[in-house]
C-alpha cells in the first residue's frame, strides 16, 4: 500500500503579520461585509486586509493559527478575511525550560511549533523570529522549515507572499505510510 502525501504547514501569527503595528503613520483600515460578533471590542481588526484570506488559501499548505489569539482567531479573524476554521496551536504552560530558552534568546513558540509539525515541512510566519530560532529549528527539526520574519510595521506584503510561494514550490511532500 502506498502512503499519502502531507502538505506543508503554515503556522500563522496574527499580531504583526496580519495586524500591523508600530509605524508612525496611520494604517489603512478595511471594513468587511459582515463583522464577526465581538469584533467591535478589537479596534485593531480593521487593520487586517481582507485579501489576506484569499492569498493565504491560495498557498499550497495547511494553515494553522500560531498566535496568542488562540480560538479567538477562528471567531474574530477567520470570518473577517474569508478563512475556514483552522487548527489552533495550544501553548503549554510556561516551564523552567522556557525560562532557560528565553535567557538563550529562543522564542517561546519555537519548541512547540517543531513538536506540532513533527517531521512535516513547515513555514512559521511571525514578526519575532530570530537567527537563534532558525538555528534551533535546523538542529531539532528533521523536516524542511522556513522561519519567515514579517516586518510588524507593514504586516504581510507582496514580497512576503512571493517568498512563501517560492519556498513552497521547493518543498518535498512528506509521505506517510
Amino acid at each position: 500500500m502506498t502512503g499519502s502525501a502531507q502538505r506543508p504547514i503554515l503556522f500563522l501569527d496574527v499580531d504583526g503579520p496580519l495586524i500591523p503595528f508600530g509605524a508612525t503613520e496611520p494604517y489603512p483600515t478595511y471594513q468587511t461585509a459582515s463583522e464577526p460578533p465581538g469584533s467591535g471590542a478589537h479596534p485593531l481588526l480593521t487593520r487586517i486586509d481582507p485579501q489576506h484570506g484569499l492569498r493565504l488559501t491560495a498557498l499550497s499548505c495547511d494553515l494553522v493559527w500560531a498566535t496568542t489569539w488562540m480560538a479567538d482567531a477562528n471567531e474574530l479573524i477567520a470570518p473577517r478575511i474569508g478563512l475556514p476554521q483552522l487548527p489552533v496551536v495550544t501553548w503549554p504552560e510556561p516551564s523552567a525550560t522556557d525560562d532557560h530558552d528565553e535567557r538563550r534568546g529562543l522564542h517561546w513558540k519555537t519548541r512547540t511549533l517543531v513538536e506540532w509539525a513533527a517531521e512535516r515541512p513547515f513555514i512559521w510566519v511571525d514578526d519575532e523570529i530570530t537567527d537563534i530560532d532558525r538555528t534551533w529549528v535546523s538542529t531539532h527539526h528533521r523536516g524542511q522549515a522556513l522561519l519567515h520574519r514579517v516586518d510588524a510595521r507593514q504586516g504581510l506584503t507582496d514580497v512576503d507572499y512571493v517568498a512563501l510561494s517560492a519556498w513552497l514550490r521547493t518543498v518535498r511532500a512528506v509521505v506517510t505510510p
